[in-house]
């Protein structure tokens, strides 16, 4: 039976990855096609399954990838073809979008669609630009209006006669190029030229741009500020309410760009903590962990289990990837045996704890030198077993200063990390045209990637901005090699050392 196809008419919110909804986020996870508009943050394509077919809409002003007629037979042929269609499109479908004639086509058509409503800008923006709405101390009504009607139009159907008397807050979206002509009517026809104006360009983002005027100088503002689309506008005298609310652009790292180059798998945390500090963030992932070249080697330390005395992880991805090879082979987490764990650093120790695993032994830094003051601090490891359990490519001094300990260490491959080289959401390509605050390396395999991908020296020396965070020595130490030292280098070797040393360094300027 061949199977029926629907199309989802989901609101991607107004640029924040975290305000989709969940019922949004649930058919991007499941979607054969999506397509997507300009507006829409291309970080929510990867929630969409790795098969996905993803299509890029277009849908700006001034140009359009896929004309409306045509995206309208899109929708309707992936449809009938039985596929899921998730047609992404900016805040909310049927404010001031076209989803409603996007709807219209697909009921015609015989296409069944569902709706999902998104967060509009017209109600977000204002909020993360510090501009409440409504206030009873000041407005209860709102006026939201549209600064660009369908050009095929002879006439404004706007009543700014109207829209001048009515009291409250009016709200004028996709008005950017004529914010200063809209201001003028309004005063034309009786709006007090000194009420005050917010305008916001880039809203609920890291790159947010916010200037501020009356309706008598918006448009001077703006020229100046050379603000251009995407922008909401907010005029009323909420917008004397901004001084005091503006949570959003008070944040540590806000209008800094950082680029974070962990794995995809990996660059969530970072990410997240960097933004929640108002950052920009860049996910250009150089790296994905791949299975080791000899397998044979962790499946035959899987065999031997109960004869190591120690199993020692020195990353999260050591972790995940051995017990993904332990569960095909056992059913039973028991049959990991008797052995001792150590785990190099918190955030494998974490790992380790998530499995309800003990963790016995945790040097805080991945020096081999740290490693084995721990282990002899712990006890003597001559004739002990050990299996080192990492990555297919890791510095030899760790095995070897074991091994002057009297260890009898197994060095097993558990992954090897490859060159990431797509983009996806299109921040590689940001990075090359316009550059960024910070570039944060996490371990020295990121570092190699990202010189391979993007030749390190040649891009400092392009944005000499650009500054460099490592996460530890052993990763400055790759830098090293390229002759550059880094800007920052973290005292705590985590995550959360990385974010504290990015936010010590702009506090200090």
């Amino acid at each position: 039976m061949k199977p029926k196809g629907r199309v989802y008419l989901v609101g991607a919110g107004p640029g924040d990855a975290g305000l989709l909804t969940l019922r949004g986020a649930e058919l991007l996870g499941r979607a054969d096609v999506v397509v997507y508009d300009a507006l829409v943050n291309a970080e929510l394509l990867r929630m969409a399954p790795k098969a996905a077919e993803i299509i890029y809409g277009g849908k700006r002003a001034k140009e359009q990838a896929i004309p409306q007629s045509e995206l309208n037979a899109l929708l309707i042929a992936k449809a009938r073809a039985g596929k899921i269609v998730v047609r992404l499109k900016g805040g909310d479908p049927y404010v001031f979008g076209r989803g409603g004639e996007e709807a219209e086509q697909l009921a015609d058509a015989g296409v069944p669609f569902e709706v999902v409503p998104g967060v509009s800008s017209f109600v977000a923006v204002p909020n993360y630009a510090g501009v409440p709405l409504t206030h009873r101390d000041f407005c209860s009504k709102l006026t939201l209006i549209t600064g660009h009607e369908d050009p095929a139009k002879e006439a404004s159907n706007i009543d700014w006669i109207q829209v001048a008397k009515t009291p409250g807050t009016k709200v004028i979206m996709m008005g950017t190029d004529r914010i200063g002509q809209i201001a003028q009517t309004l005063v034309a026809h009786g709006m007090p030229a000194t009420t005050p104006v917010a305008v916001v360009r880039w809203g609920t983002t890291g790159r947010q741009q916010s200037v501020e005027g009356t309706l008598a100088t918006i448009g001077e503002v703006m020229a100046e500020a050379r603000i251009g689309p995407p922008t909401v506008a907010v005029i009323g005298e909420v917008v004397k309410l901004r001084p005091k609310l503006n949570w959003f652009e008070r944040r540590p790292l806000f209008g800094q760009r950082i680029v974070v180059t962990r794995t995809r798998e990996q660059a969530s945390e970072l990410a997240r903590q960097l933004q929640e500090e108002g950052a920009e963030v860049l996910e250009v992932p150089t790296i994905k962990i791949e299975p080791p070249e000899r397998r044979e080697d962790l499946v035959d330390a899987l065999l031997e289990l109960n004869s190591y005395d120690w199993l020692v992880f020195t990353s999260p991805n050591g972790v995940t990837k051995f017990f993904e090879y332990f569960f095909k082979q056992f059913h039973d987490m028991r049959d990991i045996g008797g052995a001792r764990i150590a785990a190099v650093g918190p955030a494998t120790a974490r790992k380790l704890k998530e499995l309800h695993l003990q963790v016995d032994l945790m040097p805080d830094e991945a020096l081999a030198a740290n490693i084995a003051e721990a282990f002899t601090e712990f006890e003597s490891i001559e004739n002990l077993k050990i299996c080192l359990l990492r990555a297919e490519v890791a510095a030899p001094e760790l095995p070897a200063t074991l091994e002057a300990l009297g260890a009898i260490v197994d060095d097993v491959a558990c992954y090897k990390t490859v060159p990431e080289t797509a983009d996806l959401t299109g921040a590689a390509a940001k990075l090359l045209e316009s550059g960024a605050d910070w570039v944060t390396f996490t371990s020295a395999s990121t570092v190699e990637h990202f010189h391979a991908r993007f030749d390190l020296p040649a891009l400092l020396k392009k944005f000499p901005e650009l500054k460099i965070a490592t996460i530890g020595p052993e990763t400055s130490k790759i830098l090293e090699t390229l002759g550059l030292r880094p800007t920052l280098e973290a005292k705590d070797h985590t995550i959360d050392g990385i974010v504290q040393a990015l936010l010590a360094a702009h506090a200090s300027g």
